[in-house]
């Protein structure tokens, strides 16, 4: 790490009178909830010393509650969910209660880029120490479950031996950066996101002075024209564009997020280079360390700050107090014109070809990354990167090794050619392994696929336009349900006086697509639930009678808008 940090000491405004939102530069830094004290009084940062020469040693029982709770995320671990405890006590009982002796642990994979070394790595750790469990999740990083405390010293010590790392992978924190799949290798690529990726990563993942924030801080860089790393819905975002005069870099989105009060990024309309970024990007998070609302949690985000501002104040506190120089206004990024899941066989700049297979809702296991790190050294390729739509995408594929290649993924059922269903559906952990679960995600959404594949196969041919089905297991968004075509928000869902497992739905949602000019939320339509038994049924009825009345080469989204709440029940 080479930076040096201080608050500016200009504040904005003067204080507030009355109640305090807990914000630095303004406020000052007295700790207003539990959360604030013990972050203030020893940063998530340290307690690695302490699992190392402590809690490896002595077990799970001499982990005190705020290392378990809190400081554990610093690198990469929750508790997990333990098992038999249904989505109806989910709210009743306390995180001790709902705690289970074992951890999710998360690598992060900034820009979802790992090299045919690290994939054994990873997928030795899983086989070894995980009960074969990894998941790939839409921040493009791996999720294992089942790792004991004993373990993670010598997990560490493997990934770190292959430059991997779990820092800062969860908490309060400046989680994984996400990236480009394609970066660097696509013949339409605008600019190559890799070095503000690793200039970001380099200069500020575990900084102390970076790692108390009031909450998460998600970050996306992408050069690609399909938009590929879901801009809309981070806190910062950096955005290939071509300036008329300055040429290629980015674009500037902020103060995107969903959870439960969901709000689309917005654009700060300045222009930044290459060099730039990772200063803008030091910036933007900077002005959330110091101007975040850190008296609720529920607050304390970098959108509700955005929404309090505007764009134009935003810019002006990151150009005045944080840069210290303007940037020029740009252009805004064109409408992609190809998805930007990259699923399939396509050509690369070079000649060789790239491939995206699709697991089903990106559960994956130790074995099959195994199987495919054989492939791929059988390829002759070192190159995968995973996507934040729970795919991944095997780069440098030589033309006379491709027919093979994809033969081997299939078998691994990793599916370069999915149906419709499976491509465009994604998931949760749910209730099988989170404590803020309600109901079960994976299998539910692995069967609804299963189910429309067959009851839909008359009608594949005539979905010209993707309909995406996004699973969540509780409120909080992380499948990104208020953001897809279909999204299932999990819940208890009363039938006959019995509560069954089941789902609020959200209609008509999307990010900026080859099939939607700009990002919207879906709606929901009054009383709309469905039980997880009845997924199939709601969701063939829907396609079926979207498939008839629609008008020209309208998209779901789109006509899901335009009729009547009846013709959605």
């Amino acid at each position: 790490m080479t930076t040096t940090d201080s608050t500016p000491s200009r504040a904005l405004r003067p204080p507030r009178t009355g109640r305090s939102n807990g914000q630095w530069a303004v406020d000052g830094r007295e700790p207003l909830n539990a959360n604030e004290v013990w972050k203030q009084e020893e940063g998530g940062l340290s307690v690695r010393e302490r699992i190392e020469t402590v809690y490896s040693r002595d077990g799970f029982g001499s982990i005190p509650p705020e290392d378990l709770a809190g400081r554990f995320r610093w690198w990469g671990l929750y508790t997990q969910r333990r098992p038999g405890i249904d989505g109806g006590r989910t709210a009743q009982l306390s995180d001790t209660e709902l705690s289970d002796e074992y951890f999710m642990l998360r690598i992060r994979l900034d820009g979802g880029a790992l090299t045919l070394p690290q994939l054994r790595v990873v997928a030795g750790i899983s086989q070894e120490f995980a009960r074969g469990t990894a998941d790939i999740s839409d921040r493009q990083n791996i999720q294992y479950h089942w790792i004991r405390v004993e373990d993670v010293p010598e997990i560490w010590r493997r990934l770190e031996a292959v430059g991997l790392q779990t820092t800062e992978a969860c908490g309060d924190t400046p989680r994984v950066v996400l990236g480009s799949p394609l970066a660097g290798i696509a013949a339409d690529e605008v600019i190559d996101p890799t070095p503000v990726i690793d200039e970001i990563v380099s200069r500020f993942v575990g900084d102390p002075d970076l790692a108390n924030l009031p909450r998460k801080f998600k970050s996306a860089v992408t050069g690609h024209p399909s938009l590929d790393v879901v801009h809309e819905i981070n806190d910062i975002s950096l955005v290939g564009v071509v300036h008329p005069e300055l040429g290629a870099g980015y674009d500037l989105w902020v103060g995107g997020g969903l959870s439960t009060a969901p709000r689309l990024a917005e654009r700060l309309g300045v222009f930044v280079t290459q060099e730039q970024a990772a200063d803008v990007w030091f910036g933007v998070i900077r002005i959330f360390r110091d101007h975040g609302y850190r008296r609720l949690r529920t607050k304390a985000r970098l959108k509700f700050l955005l929404a309090e501002w505007g764009p134009a104040e935003f810019r002006r506190v990151l150009e005045e107090d944080y840069l210290e120089y303007a940037l020029p206004d740009g252009p805004p990024p064109p409408t992609p014109s190809t998805p930007g899941d990259h699923v399939g066989v396509h050509l690369q700049k070079d000649g060789n070809h790239y491939v995206g297979a699709a697991p089903v809702v990106g559960r994956v296991s130790g074995d099959v990354l195994a199987g495919l790190a054989d492939l791929m050294e059988a390829a002759g390729t070192d190159r995968v990167r995973f996507t934040p739509h729970q795919k991944l995408v095997v780069l440098d594929i030589a033309p006379d090794r491709l027919d093979r290649f994809v033969a081997g993924l299939e078998e691994l059922g990793l599916s370069v050619s999915p149906s419709p269903f499976r491509r465009n559906t994604m998931a949760c952990t749910g209730i099988e392994y989170c404590k803020l679960a309600i109901v079960e995600t994976k299998a539910t959404a692995a069967t609804t696929v299963a189910a429309l594949e067959q009851r839909l196969a008359d009608v594949t041919a005539s979905l010209d336009t993707p309909i995406t089905l996004n699973v969540n297991g509780c409120p909080n968004s992380c499948a990104r349900i208020q953001v897809a075509d279909i999204g299932l928000k999990g819940q208890l869902v009363t039938v006959d006086g019995e509560q069954l497992p089941g789902f609020q739905v959200h209609l008509g949602g999307g990010l900026a697509s080859a099939d939607r000019d700009e990002a919207g939320l879906g709606r929901t339509v009054r009383g709309l639930k469905v039980t997880a038994d009845d997924l199939p049924d709601l969701v063939e009825r829907l396609v079926r009678r979207f498939l008839a009345q629609r008008e020209g080469s309208e998209s779901f989204s789109s006509w899901v808008h335009r009729v009547d709440e009846e013709e959605l029940r």
